[in-house]
């Protein structure tokens, strides 16, 4: 049940004190007097304090303070200050904290439905990726399947942006291109299946590894999105990106259902209206990174290219088929391609 302290300014100052740079979002606590009844929210976070993460997580504090006139205070912990992501998603099962971003991975490794959502050729694009996560209608029976087993309610999800393929070698305009190509990419089962379809030969490699690799020739070109792209300098060693599109990812916002459900109506449609308004937030800054990321590694000498989407998108169908299994699993998929309005990538 929720958790409620008198002086929230004593307790806030010594976690402060042990943690150093957690964030309240831009909330003087010297305003929250003892005589106040107040529910503080720790939300851990794996990413620093300059991620579009983090700062759309603020701004969703600062916004559910406001709109609950204090009732609410949530304080920020990046930098896995609290934890691993597999070690914050145990936490706020057992009430050891309040709220975590944690990726689609571990919540498949909790209910393998979520795969659906983290899969190749799900999303068309970011739009549609968010524009889905706020329809009850569609991700609703799933994002509440974890709350009698787990103690966990999904809220819904940051994106992680439109992943693409870049190469040593030129540009990547069909699966063809690809043919032998050693392509870097996670320790996934579907991931490795997903290159495969795609042409290319699948390279698990840890993430430190790709740029060394990339520039000695063991691996031919990697995947992801266009921020992480610049930030490891994987441009500087495979400077050919083409616009493939073939996943858009996703972390999610997860909380405890006993907390949700504790909380009065009222304020539970207001959590829930901060929160798609911080979603909100978190891509408008991630499309700015994104737009910054794209400039900064085309004057490092980076070449952006169109690619034949359609011919992807066949090449991929097949992991549809082997991992799209159950009624669910096929009602949801169709579901979240219908809702698709076309707007396409927002590159």
């Amino acid at each position: 049940m929720k958790k409620r302290w008198k002086l929230l300014t004593l307790l806030a100052s010594s976690l402060i004190a042990l943690t150093g740079c957690a964030g309240f979002g831009g909330i003087d606590l010297d305003s929250v007097g003892e005589e106040d009844t107040v529910s503080y929210f720790k939300v851990a976070l794996n990413q620093t304090e300059s991620h579009p993460s983090f700062i759309a997580l603020e701004a969703f504090a600062e916004e559910l303070y406001e709109k609950t006139d204090g009732r609410y205070v949530v304080e920020v912990f990046p930098n896995e200050q609290l934890g691993s992501q597999q070690e914050v998603l145990q936490m706020v099962k057992s009430g050891a904290i309040e709220m975590a971003i944690v990726s689609g991975t571990q919540l498949e490794n909790v209910n393998v439905d979520f795969r659906v959502l983290n899969m190749p050729t799900t999303f068309s694009s970011i739009a549609h990726q968010i524009d889905v996560l706020q329809q009850p209608e569609i991700v609703g029976d799933l994002f509440a399947s974890l709350e009698e087993s787990e103690n966990i309610t999904v809220l819904g999800g940051y994106t992680q942006g439109e992943r693409h393929i870049y190469s040593t070698f030129g540009p990547v305009t069909t699966p063809d291109d690809l043919n032998g190509k050693k392509i870097r990419v996670q320790e996934s089962d579907m991931h490795i299946r997903m290159i495969e379809l795609m042409g290319g030969s699948a390279t698990p490699l840890s993430y430190g590894e790709v740029y060394s690799a990339l520039q000695a020739g063991v691996l031919d070109g990697a995947e992801n999105n266009i921020v992480s792209y610049l930030t490891a300098r994987h441009f500087e060693v495979a400077p050919y990106l083409s616009y493939t599109t073939h996943l858009v990812g996703l972390d999610y916002m997860i909380m405890r259902h006993d907390l949700l459900q504790a909380m009065p109506e009222a304020d539970r449609e207001l959590l829930y209206e901060a929160w798609y308004d911080s979603m909100d937030h978190h891509t408008e800054l991630w499309l700015e990174e994104t737009e910054a990321a794209k400039a900064e590694t085309e004057a490092g000498g980076a070449t952006y290219h169109e690619v034949d989407n359609e011919a992807f998108n066949e090449a991929l169908q097949p992991i549809v088929d082997q991992y799209v299994v159950t009624d669910y699993q096929k009602s949801l998929f169709e579901a979240i391609r219908s809702a698709d309005t076309g707007e396409g990538s927002t590159n």
